[in-house]
């Protein structure tokens, strides 16, 4: 079996879910190349290419790739996709949103959101916002395949996979970019962070989530919310946490003042210690805490912080 991997960067910087979708890679075939569309990534590729199970990393590097298009990348990723029998990216937003494309050129299903491989044909994926895992099978002669990465563990480094430039461009007419806005922070990013702290509803306003900003400073922890908050405009939509906002699978999640409604529940579940916050001790988020505070996070939070 061989596999091609989609690697998730920022042109000047591996993400590490392109790590964990090769572990993924890993356990459906013994061929894994991964590739990097962009423009001046070389940076990427050596880092990719130092990823211990990388057989070879393709390099795409032009102007046309360098925001990653669905439109360039998708026609670019069926071209070369013949040979191979799987082809996976991180189930982020560049990759939900190439991925589909390339299932329709292939004219194959696609699963999405994989968090386990079986076998080759078999995977598990969370649905019902994760009240049910599904058992699903291909029987597609090419798999296309997004991977929930907070399943997955990093891949390790110690590799030096060969680098091969890519000279096919493919570009449109469709669309072209215009421009973007990113939020900057010295914090962590929050799909990435080891520790993780959110508020929810119970945070009353914005203003609160200062509360919050100490104790992640002293962390080196990333800052979530709920959809709740979010929807209540406290904070930013880019700071969710949930089902339909970020998934988060850190070493520790602590959430405060949040209910644990099941959307929310989905998106973290999988952290491997999770602390809950909360003064209602019947809240839901209680029964997949590994350590519950029923208090006033009011009161426990700056008692907290200065305990830190």
């Amino acid at each position: 079996m061989s596999v091609l991997i989609i690697a998730e960067h920022q042109n000047n910087q591996l993400k590490v879910e392109t790590h964990k979708s090769i572990t993924a890679g890993l356990a459906l075939g013994d061929t894994v190349d991964v590739l990097v569309l962009g423009e001046h990534v070389n940076e990427v590729a050596s880092e990719v290419s130092n990823i211990i199970g990388v057989h070879q990393v393709l390099v795409a590097d032009h102007a046309a790739y360098a925001h990653q298009l669905p439109e360039n990348s998708a026609a670019l990723i069926h071209a070369l996709s013949q040979g191979y029998t799987h082809v996976l990216a991180p189930a982020t937003t560049t990759g939900k949103n190439i991925m589909p494309r390339v299932a329709a050129l292939l004219d194959v299903c696609q699963i999405s959101d994989i968090s386990e491989v079986l076998a080759t044909d078999t995977f598990k994926r969370p649905i019902y916002a994760g009240n049910v895992i599904a058992t699903v099978q291909s029987s597609d002669p090419i798999k296309v395949i997004t991977v929930r990465c907070a399943s997955f563990d990093r891949a390790e480094t110690g590799n030096n996979a060969p680098v091969v430039a890519v000279e096919q461009v493919i570009d449109n007419a469709l669309s072209q970019f215009v421009s973007e806005e990113q939020a900057v922070s010295e914090r962590p990013d929050l799909s990435a962070a080891s520790v993780v702290i959110s508020g929810g509803r119970g945070m009353q306003n914005g203003e609160n989530f200062a509360l919050l900003e100490g104790i992640a400073d002293k962390l080196g922890a990333a800052i979530g919310a709920s959809r709740a908050a979010v929807d209540a405009g406290f904070v930013p939509n880019d700071m969710q946490v949930g089902q339909t906002g970020k998934i988060v699978a850190p070493d520790l999640y602590i959430a405060v003042g949040i209910s644990g409604a099941i959307q929310h529940l989905a998106g973290m579940k999988d952290s491997k210690i999770i602390v809950a916050i909360n003064k209602d001790e019947d809240a839901p988020i209680f029964q997949v805490a590994d350590y519950g505070l029923v208090a006033d996070l009011f009161t426990v939070l700056p008692e907290l912080e200065q305990a830190l």
